[in-house]
């Protein structure tokens, strides 16, 4: 694809502009404005962090279930199974605490925090992670709901369509499984069909937030159930840094949303801010992020939202109608959700 046609395939917003008020600053992906506004509200109180606004702004998202996308009861694996993924990165000292595939745990992104908070490591998955989390006080619990079963039920009715398999046998498309290896490997172009995974505006798979609060301490961080119906183990780039989100309080950070395979093999949110680095504006480093991606899938979904840390802000997407992101800044007493045209 040339450079001209993915240009315009590209949506942008006019970024906010740089006041002696435009600090503090919550943003966060998609119209989770009751989440903005939480996390708002806590970064205006006495002895609260940008930390702590940002773990209650994902933690509401959790609670309510965003789109179904975020927190339990959404987006069952192949065995009906929902598993959650957070991440949090502290822009001032660079260190993150993340979860992956997380099992039986409702508060994906307070358990990163201790993750964060109480271990020298970066990500903990899987069960190990849980146990993780059980030893800093969290309640063990099923993440499926009446609503999460009946979609698996109707998926695994339905052929088990769509999946994520290939170069297998029986022929994916048609079978349940289980599945073995092709004997011959045949490489597959890198394109896919949004359509045909449910990747859409009701299908993100993620809440991305950034908060920086007066003195210019930057945090950013996801949470997610990850894809529907996903093959039981896999992680999306939501826990992996650079890719879900990435913070620097020398520049800004960004955080993305999306098709999660994908993203996860270019590292948008990281690419975003080195953009910020070069002296881009922040729609432009976010535009030129999603470049890289559509250089290789001209049909990718997603969409990325970046803050410098003046707290100018912007956004760029493209694969779906219109990408919705809440804000709030300056002098403001509550959040709004902008939109752009994709």
């Amino acid at each position: 694809m040339n450079v001209i046609l993915v240009t315009l395939i590209l949506c942008t917003f006019s970024q906010g502009v740089i006041t002696a008020n435009n600090l503090p600053i919550v943003i966060n992906t998609w119209a989770f404005i009751d989440a903005a506004n939480e996390a708002w509200k806590v970064v205006h109180q006495p002895h609260k962090t940008a930390l702590d606004a940002l773990v209650e702004g994902c933690s509401t998202c959790e609670r309510l279930q965003c789109d179904g996308t975020v927190g339990y009861g959404g987006s069952p694996d192949e065995h009906g199974e929902t598993t959650l993924d957070a991440m949090i990165m502290d822009g001032a000292t660079m260190n993150i605490g993340a979860v992956a595939a997380l099992r039986n745990i409702k508060h994906a992104i307070r358990v990163a925090r201790h993750v964060l908070e109480n271990t020298q490591h970066t990500l903990l998955v899987g069960d190990q992670a849980s146990q993780f989390a059980q030893m800093m006080g969290f309640q063990k619990e099923t993440l499926s709901t009446p609503a999460s079963k009946e979609i698996w039920k109707k998926w695994w009715t339905d052929g088990c369509q769509p999946n994520f398999w290939v170069n297998v046998k029986p022929d994916p498309r048609a079978s349940c499984g289980p599945y073995k290896p092709e004997p011959n490997y045949r490489p597959l172009s890198l394109e896919r069909e949004n359509e045909k995974f449910g990747f859409g505006s009701k299908n993100h798979d993620t809440i991305g937030m950034i908060v920086i609060d007066s003195s210019g301490h930057i945090y950013a961080g996801t949470s997610t159930n990850g894809a529907n119906h996903k093959i039981p183990g896999r992680v999306g780039d939501s826990p992996v840094p650079g890719a879900g989100a990435f913070a620097d309080n020398e520049f800004g950070a960004a955080a993305a949303t999306g098709d999660g395979d994908v993203m996860m093999r270019f590292l948008p949110s990281f690419v975003a801010v080195e953009n910020l680095r070069a002296g881009q504006d922040p729609t432009t480093a976010a535009q030129n992020a999603l470049k890289r991606i559509l250089k290789h899938h001209a049909k990718f979904m997603g969409g990325l939202i970046v803050v410098n840390r003046l707290g100018e802000f912007g956004a760029a997407c493209t694969g779906i109608d219109k990408f919705p992101f809440s804000v709030a800044f300056g002098n403001q007493t509550k959040a709004k959700i902008e939109y752009i045209d994709c």
